[in-house]
């Protein structure tokens, strides 16, 4: 199985707005046109195509927002799969491949989600993961969830 972390760019944004998520998760998530939309006038955003064997499966959003005077913080801040290439593995797949590429990309310590108190199959699997909630909530009134993970200094 070949995989990979596009870019979104002009050619491929068609095959990224036809995805579409099952009808019991469209209350959790928006829409990858109202994702690009924001994307387009939010420029700490940057979608991302998830693509296996060449055809776009999944998308993604993170984005990278400061926190403090001294720091920032990574948020992946969108994710979904196709309904149709659901059930097969690839949410895990690639959210250990997007943990990955957020991690050696920024070099970060952690990696913040929030999500919606009712969504019990990505909590679930955020959790997998090593996500814990972290006591807050994000200005829609979802919870956030944070992932330490290993930084990879040079010393």
């Amino acid at each position: 199985m070949f995989t990979e972390i596009r870019d979104i760019t002009a050619f491929s944004k068609q095959e990224i707005l036809a995805l579409r998520i099952a009808d019991n998760q469209q209350h959790f998530i928006e829409t990858t046109s109202q994702c690009l939309a924001e994307a387009e006038r939010d420029r700490h955003f940057t979608p991302l195509g998830l693509y296996k064997d060449n055809s776009a499966i999944g998308f993604a959003m993170y984005g990278v927002f400061p926190h403090d005077d001294q720091s920032q913080r990574i948020w992946l801040d969108r994710y979904l799969i196709d309904e149709r290439y659901q059930k097969q593995g690839l949410g895990k797949y690639f959210l250990q491949q997007l943990i990955h590429y957020l991690t050696i990309k920024f070099n970060c310590a952690h990696i913040y989600l929030s999500v919606y108190d009712n969504n019990a199959v990505a909590i679930r699997l955020y959790q997998q993961f090593g996500f814990t909630f972290n006591g807050e909530r994000d200005d829609k009134g979802e919870k956030v969830m944070v992932l330490e993970v290993c930084r990879h200094d040079n010393h």
